[in-house]
């Protein structure tokens, strides 16, 4: 299921875009303003941004400008000027797409289509996880939180890419040390818990909640 932000100061365009979207089982989070949209970007990971441009608080052209300091998600700005220059400074500010309004309901699908179509070919083999405003770098090894750098040890670093490449599965230690040291590590299992909680703690510094890795109580550790 593509997960798609929806953001509009219009109450009843939301409303409109959330009955179209829903219709190709998408799930839908709303935002009021881009500042709320930017922060929403930093904690959670979509698929897709539908973006007004004249709003209070935040407009579309500075949301762009944020949201893409800290992501690559696909955006369609949505319009109600036709003008070529205004299409021209959508697309040169960051913009993916971009739809006039008023729109048909099978233009706007059809350009969303498009989007996550072409989203999800190019992450086939994408080097980098992107997790509530976490970049991980796999070739790398390294790992960014909202731009900065984090200081993690070759285990953290495995553990936590590890917990966010198959997140929502729950993992046993010994699943953890398998995967991390081999089938020959001859220590404890328990070690595990130790590396959790300094990177707990170092996500934490970061300004990253504990509760990103879950303890699943007898079991291991996930992340959702």
């Amino acid at each position: 299921m593509n997960r798609i932000l929806i953001v509009d100061d219009e109450k009843e365009m939301r409303q409109l875009l959330r009955i179209y979207l829903m219709q190709e089982n998408c799930f839908i989070e709303e935002a009021q303003n881009g500042k709320e949209a930017y922060e929403k970007i930093l904690l959670n990971d979509y698929d897709l941004m539908i973006l007004d441009v004249m709003m209070p608080v935040m407009d579309g052209w500075e949301t762009i400008k944020q949201v893409r300091k800290v992501s690559s998600i696909p955006i369609i700005l949505l319009t109600a000027k036709a003008a070529v220059e205004d299409k021209v400074l959508g697309l040169t500010a960051g913009a993916d797409d971009y739809l006039v309004k008023p729109f048909e309901e099978a233009e706007l699908m059809a350009r969303v289509k498009a989007l996550l179509r072409r989203s999800h070919n190019s992450s086939e083999n994408d080097d980098v996880l992107k997790y509530k405003g976490l970049l991980i770098n796999q070739s790398a090894r390294v790992v960014f939180y909202q731009e900065h750098a984090m200081n993690l040890t070759q285990t953290e670093f495995d553990l936590l890419e590890v917990l966010i490449k198959h997140r929502g599965s729950v993992f046993t230690r010994e699943q953890l040390v398998e995967l991390i040291w081999g089938i020959d590590f001859l220590g404890d299992d328990r070690t595990i818990d130790s590396h959790i909680k300094n990177l707990r703690e170092k996500l934490h510094a970061s300004g990253i909640e504990k509760t990103l890795i879950k303890t699943v109580w007898g079991i291991g550790y996930k992340v959702e």
